[in-house]
């Protein structure tokens, strides 16, 4: 919807302000020593669920473990998800090294994205959790790789395998992988984005998903903060003005909501300058996460859900304005986005009811 503040319901208000909270709780999190935080305990018991669910929970208690708030009840929880998520991402860490090996010896050579490639780069690995290993793969070596992991699903973590880029990303496989680069990961040298592409796919892959994650946010942060003094800007935003004015946005976000500073990039002007409706966008769906009645869209509804819970239905997937916008390839400007929602809403559906109705399944590129 258009996030007008005449237009805004004390729903809409309410979430906003979680989201707002959330992010200043996630502000500068990620450092070694992040900045002092200044917020009550009942703040963070309110939104400490959010946190949670949205996996930001062990940034959470990094931020608040030297401070008056490390006692308090919502902290305690914090500080159970980040040893919960460090463990995790030990198993995860062996799980890794053990799926590159197995795909190298049946002529696979895979490239990590998301997850442990970026998590690297945050001060300890549990920071930044994830529930599955995202692997893209040549299209050319898809059906092997698939035939590799499909043998060994009791053995490994989780495996999410791309064939390639999607068409979102503008990028050719080949070039990507030329320019990708070996990094020790779990023991291993695993293949890499180069920190140009990186940065880019983690910009795009979110807005795709209507920038709903906290987390996600946190990961440009952190790519954006770690870049190589070499890094390549024209490389990192391409030739598409309408993908590069996308990333830039993106990065408004993390300078506007986790006080990224951007003054030496050249993107800068526009990350201070960003459409009015997107920040509070971004706001009110992390202060969702908040609430106990929260609903986390489903990837795979039954149809008799969609025809039964109607009106829940209209508000669980109904496509968010950062959704809406990247799908239908529009410009992020001060038009009102109800109208692009409607579209896209429509075109989603119709093309829900043709998959069903043929038994058709959508090609398995990044998401």
């Amino acid at each position: 919807m258009l996030m007008e503040s005449s237009n805004r319901t004390p729903s809409t208000r309410r979430g906003e302000g979680h989201g707002a909270k959330v992010a200043g709780v996630l502000a500068g999190a990620w450092h070694h020593l992040p900045p002092r935080l200044e917020m009550s305990v009942d703040a963070l018991n309110d939104i400490t669920l959010g946190l949670l669910r949205s996996k930001t929970g062990a940034l959470g208690w990094w931020r608040v473990r030297h401070s008056p708030l490390r006692t308090s009840a919502g902290a305690v929880r914090l500080r159970e998800a980040y040893h919960n998520h460090g463990f995790q991402a030990a198993l995860h860490s062996r799980n890794l090294s053990r799926i590159v090996t197995r795909l190298r010896s049946g002529g696979v050579e895979p490239l990590l994205v998301k997850g442990p490639a970026i998590g690297r780069l945050y001060p300890e690995r549990g920071l930044r959790p994830f529930g599955d290993l995202d692997l893209c793969v040549g299209p050319q070596q898809y059906r092997a790789a698939s035939t590799i992991l499909r043998d060994w699903t009791e053995e490994f973590s989780p495996v999410d395998l791309h064939r390639g880029f999607g068409r979102l990303y503008s990028r050719k496989w080949d070039d990507i992988y030329a320019r990708s680069q070996l990094v020790t990961l779990g023991g291993i040298e695993v293949r890499i984005p180069c920190p140009e592409d990186h940065l880019r796919f983690l910009c795009l892959h979110q807005l795709k998903h209507g920038a709903v994650s906290p987390l996600w946010l946190c990961d440009v942060a952190v790519a954006l903060e770690s870049r190589p003094a070499n890094f390549d800007w024209d490389q990192a935003l391409g030739p598409d003005r309408l993908r590069a004015d996308w990333i830039a946005c993106t990065i408004g976000l993390a300078h506007q909501l986790l006080g990224v500073v951007v003054d030496n990039t050249p993107v800068a002007e526009r990350a201070r300058r960003l459409p009015s409706w997107l920040a509070p966008s971004v706001l009110h769906h992390w202060g969702r996460q908040c609430q106990a009645d929260y609903l986390a869209p489903e990837l795979s509804p039954g149809i008799w859900n969609l025809l039964v819970r109607a009106p829940q239905t209209v508000v669980q997937y109904w496509p968010n304005p950062v959704a809406a916008t990247i799908h239908l390839r529009v410009p992020f400007n001060d038009f009102p986005r109800m109208p692009i929602q409607v579209v896209d809403a429509s075109t989603r559906l119709v093309r829900f009811c043709l998959r069903r109705v043929t038994g058709r399944t959508m090609a398995a590129d990044v998401q």
